[in-house]
């Protein structure tokens, strides 16, 4: 920012006002906005070059095909091909007129028209997913035997790490051993992820949970009637986090291990490594062992 400034200073000429200045930042939080929003609605399905078009005609309220080209240097053919694509799914709409001109639904609605269309398509797909398995399972199985084999999955972003612990606490079967940082704790407990130990508990699962002590972990972890939990000191902060289940699966968080702004997202490694399980759970059972409740 003071090198944006520095540029603006040395191209005017001389000493710029409040009001100039005041302008830059606006414009430089109004590029941050268009590319947030921008964003989130690829996430919902748009392409890049869509959302462009549409949110320049949100802007504009209306325009010509060749206004809207000429604005985004876009030809003239993908121009049209994106605003027959924005009329089918209802985001935007024709004044029949000559020259033909174009309209878009304000953002709040097309925001809830995605978010709608997104929920159907996903609640159609839970309604195939019972199908697709019974069709599955009624395949003939292999006669050749699978060989267990040692595998690892890199996971990224607390999304795709929430959905496989939550697979992982879903499935146990006798023991699960966490050890947490609190801002673990905090995503798990938001995910809904702690409901999910405890309900394990309730079925007779033992679950052992090694956190550091702090109001925030205490807070988070306050509904665990049924699970086995342990405090530590600062010393905590010195051990990798990690989730392992039943002796066989491992999650390990990487951001306890890595500086976060080397690695970007946060990270996790999923395995079944039979030699990495085994040195986790020691030093897991060895720190369980030598801390107070």
């Amino acid at each position: 920012m003071a090198h944006l400034i520095g540029e603006y200073n040395r191209s005017s000429g001389k000493r710029q006002g409040r009001g100039d200045l005041k302008r830059i930042y606006e414009d430089e939080e109004s590029v941050r906005i268009f590319g947030r929003i921008e964003d989130t609605l690829m996430r919902l399905g748009l392409s890049r070059n869509e959302a462009k078009v549409y949110l320049f005609l949100v802007r504009r309220r209306e325009a010509k095909a060749s206004e809207i080209s000429a604005a985004l240097s876009l030809n003239r053919t993908e121009t049209y091909r994106i605003l027959m694509n924005l009329q089918k799914i209802g985001l935007i709409s024709t004044v029949f007129e000559k020259p033909l001109k174009f309209v878009a639904l304000p953002l709040e609605k097309s925001l809830s028209l995605l978010i709608e269309t997104k929920k159907m398509s996903l609640s159609m797909l839970e309604m195939e997913k019972e199908k697709i398995i019974e069709s599955w399972r009624s395949l003939p199985k292999p006669e050749f035997p699978i060989p267990k084999r040692e595998i690892f999955q890199l996971l990224e972003g607390y999304e795709h790490i929430n959905l496989k612990a939550r697979d992982i606490i879903e499935d146990v079967k006798g023991e699960i051993c966490i050890c947490a940082s609190e801002d673990y704790l905090g995503r798990f407990y938001y995910a809904g992820l702690l409901d999910a130990l405890e309900e394990a508990a309730r079925r007779g699962v033992r679950v052992m949970l090694l956190a550091k002590e702090t109001p925030k972990s205490m807070f988070f972890m306050r509904e665990l009637r049924r699970s086995f939990i342990k405090y530590l000191g600062s010393e905590i902060d010195e051990i990798p986090f990690f989730i392992i289940s039943d002796n066989e699966e491992l999650l390990l968080f990487l951001d306890s291990l890595v500086e976060r702004d080397r690695i970007g997202r946060p990270m996790a490694l999923y395995t079944n490594c039979t030699v990495l399980i085994k040195a986790l759970l020691k030093l897991f059972q060895s720190v369980w062992n030598g801390s107070a409740k």
